[in-house]
Parts: C-alpha cells; sequence; structure tokens
C-alpha cells in the first residue's frame, strides 16, 4: 500500500468510526421503535453497508442514508423470513400429500392381492403380529405364513415394477 493510499484508508476508517459513534445509539434506538427484535445487529450491519458510500465520500445526510439502509436489511430479512416459512409450509404440505398417495397406492396393492396372501399381509405388516401368531390365529402353519408372505411380497414387487 502506498503512502497516499495508507493515508485514505486511515481517514476512511476514522470516518467511518466517527460516523458511527456520532449516530450508532440514534439508529439503535429508532430501530427499537420500529419493534426490530434485535437493533444492535441491524446497526452493525448497516455500518457495514454504508462504509463503500464513507469511503468515496458520498454520505450528505448520514442519518437518512443510515435509516434507509437499516429498515432496507430489516424489509429483506422479513422477506427472507417469509420465503423460508412458506417453503416449510409447501414442503409440509408436499410431504403429507406424498405420503397419502403413498397410503392410497399401497393399500390399492395390498387389494390386489389374492385373499388368503392379503390376510397374513395385513396381520403381518399391520397388526405387528409374528409369524408364529399368524399361524396360530388363521390355523394354518408357520410355513405356511412365510410362503404366504413371500408371494404377497412378491406380488407387490411387481406391481411397484410396472
Amino acid at each position: 500500500m502506498t503512502d497516499q493510499a495508507a493515508i485514505r484508508h486511515r481517514s476512511n476508517t476514522s470516518g467511518l468510526r466517527d460516523l458511527y459513534l456520532r449516530h450508532a445509539r440514534w439508529l439503535s434506538a429508532r430501530l427499537r421503535q420500529l419493534g426490530v427484535e434485535s437493533p444492535e445487529d441491524v446497526v452493525q450491519e448497516t455500518y457495514l453497508r454504508i462504509a463503500p458510500y464513507q469511503a468515496r465520500g458520498e454520505v450528505r445526510y448520514p442519518k437518512s442514508l443510515l435509516l434507509r439502509i437499516a429498515t432496507n436489511l430489516v424489509a429483506e430479512e422479513g422477506r427472507r423470513s417469509q420465503r423460508q416459512r412458506l417453503h416449510a409450509e409447501t414442503t409440509l404440505a408436499f410431504n403429507d400429500t406424498a405420503s397419502q398417495t403413498e397410503a392410497v397406492l399401497l393399500k390399492q396393492l395390498v387389494l390386489k392381492l389374492p385373499q388368503p396372501e392379503r390376510d397374513i399381509f395385513m396381520l403381518s405388516r399391520f397388526g405387528s403380529l409374528t409369524n408364529e401368531q399368524i399361524a396360530s390365529r388363521l390355523e394354518v402353519s408357520v410355513k405356511t405364513v412365510e410362503r404366504r408372505i413371500s408371494r404377497a411380497l412378491k406380488q407387490v414387487d411387481a406391481q411397484l415394477r410396472r
């Protein structure tokens, strides 16, 4: 950095610091009046955004510019929060619809199974019964239960691949 550039940099930095010291409390109070939850964060971001204007010597009405930048930041954050909320709601609605669609599809697939396989499949997958409990309830062998579950799974799989 040349000597002249270093002098300009120090001058710009001290100018921004002076600007901050003169107006930060005022800006924070104004933001609190507007209902901003964390005005100090907005004030910090505001001074980051005003730095280029200050460096070029373009700040003629500092309070106006500071307040304009700060209110734009607050509005931008509000829009971002709203977009995130909308995205979350849309995702939930989509997932609910997808779950409902999957449930309907599964029901259709299960209803297409022959009665003996359907009964055993329902008891196994949705009734949470063991093969032994199903065999006892339906008065068939455990081997028959296993065979019918296997056939039901193959038929459901075949229908899903179509």
